[in-house]
């Protein structure tokens, strides 16, 4: 058996920025410990899995290479990307994930794809647990947590890119993930993040889509407006445009396809 597969890189506007995300189109599952043996194959943050419905709607579903993922926003950005570039289809599209339900997916101006995702504004914890406090190792101003991560606040974006963290620690926070993010510092820039998630994929994240889902409604409160720019500032870095409004959380970005090939699954 051969599957097409694509590597895009996602959230970025040039090869090598963003992050990568690999994209199987199916015309039906595989068995999930295929599945998960090509995403552990492929070694990228996601592998997406997608399957066209009679409904119209693209079912899809994430592998890290070490598990299932229930939100993935840079590969559903990849896989529209390969879906609108590459396979012929025509936006609007809409994605179905059991975690989030459907998930519409429109092109914007720019050459922007912009998906539509839950509002997942996080909540306070006024007492953050010790291995969070211990792995990040410079204490943040502030924590927050939705259903994905913790949500480290701190005082200055310097304070984000600087930070070392303890993988170990991280890792017994399972099954959250931790962001840590700070007001921007550059012009055009509102917040900066980054995203650390030993529990169920690797050392950090290069661009994190979901987390935007509680990002951007945390950020809009905080600053005042609904439209923001955020940047993302891994080694790879990404430029994320977030919007808020009373039905939903909108984050659009640009992608770039790496390669397109071919698996072989077959002796």
């Amino acid at each position: 058996m051969n599957l097409a597969m694509y590597i895009v890189d996602a959230f970025a506007e040039e090869r090598f920025k963003g992050n990568p995300a690999a994209v199987v189109p199916l015309t039906e599952w595989l068995p999930e410990d295929t599945m998960q043996a090509i995403a552990a194959e492929n070694n990228l943050s996601e592998t997406a899995f997608l399957v066209h419905q009679s409904d119209g709607r693209f079912h899809i579903r994430w592998f890290s290479p070490l598990s299932e993922i229930p939100f993935c926003g840079h590969a559903t950005l990849a896989s529209a990307y390969v879906l609108l570039n590459e396979l012929g289809s025509i936006a609007p599209l809409v994605f179905h994930a059991k975690a989030v339900g459907d998930i519409v997916v429109r092109t914007a101006e720019d050459g922007l794809i912009a998906m539509r995702f839950p509002n997942r504004m996080p909540e306070a914890v006024p007492e953050p647990p010790a291995d969070l406090l211990e792995g990040l190792g410079v204490a943040p101003v502030e924590v927050w947590r939705n259903g994905q991560a913790y949500i480290a606040v701190y005082a200055h974006a310097n304070d984000v890119r600087a930070l070392q963290p303890d993988m170990a620690s991280l890792r017994r926070l399972a099954p959250l993930d931790v962001c840590v993010t700070a007001a921007g510092d550059a012009e055009g820039v509102d917040f900066v993040s980054r995203y650390f998630w030993p529990a169920n994929g690797g050392f950090e994240d290069p661009v994190t889509g979901s987390i935007h889902a509680g990002l951007a409604p945390f950020w809009a409160a905080r600053l005042g407006r609904n439209a923001l720019r955020a940047m993302q500032v891994s080694a790879r870095t990404g430029i994320l445009y977030c919007g808020v409004d009373d039905e939903g959380i909108t984050v659009a970005g640009k992608a770039v396809r790496y390669l397109r090939g071919v698996i072989s699954l077959s002796g």
